[in-house]
């Protein structure tokens, strides 16, 4: 019950100081999770990210799942997520009812205008670090522009290139497997 507790607890943290949704809380997550706890390993974490992405839902409601699952299992699972949702629904309630009041305000719009590019940074920052834990090479490189590009140019659906990734990456996996099996097959020959 405890490390429930713990995971409740961590997630609700973060979920209480995040602005900008799942993928600006992916350093708080990092931080509390790899570094401080050391429930996962930098690398597994990433690997984890990429799973959660891939996904229908909502970002940080999967990783919380994902993460509380690996921890303590379904009891974990709950406890992260109740803990990331909560604050959400707190504060959403909250401004709802004090918004419609004041959001004509100027200072209640500066105020936006001024989280706006925090919430740009905050989405940023993880995305940097995700970029140098996917050890790229000047091989690979090509896989993270052609996405951007099917995406942001060409307005291709990004599910569409997530299905196309896995695909591809299985049709590599099994050729690569197969050429192995056959490089062994002629080292054993006599």
């Amino acid at each position: 019950m405890k490390i429930a507790w713990q995971l409740f607890s961590t997630f609700f943290k973060i979920g209480a100081f995040t602005l900008g949704g799942g993928y600006a809380m992916l350093s708080m997550v990092e931080k509390a999770v790899v570094d401080k706890k050391q429930w996962i390993a930098a690398d597994e974490f990433w690997d984890l990210i990429a799973i959660v992405q891939s996904l229908p839902g909502v970002f940080a409601v999967n990783t919380a799942l994902y993460v509380g699952h690996k921890i303590a299992g379904r009891k974990g699972a709950a406890a992260a997520m109740l803990g990331a949702i909560i604050p959400s629904i707190i504060i959403i309630l909250l401004l709802a009812t004090i918004f419609k009041e004041y959001r004509e305000l100027p200072v209640v719009e500066r105020i936006f205008k001024g989280i706006r590019p925090c919430v740009v940074a905050l989405i940023l920052a993880p995305s940097l670090r995700m970029i140098k834990s996917a050890k790229l090479t000047w091989k690979t490189v090509i896989i993270p522009i052609a996405t951007v590009a099917l995406i942001w140019w060409c307005k291709v659906s990004p599910a569409i290139v997530i299905l196309a990734a896995i695909g591809g990456s299985t049709i590599y996996a099994i050729l690569m497997e197969r050429k192995l099996k056959r490089t062994e097959n002629k080292e054993v020959k006599p």
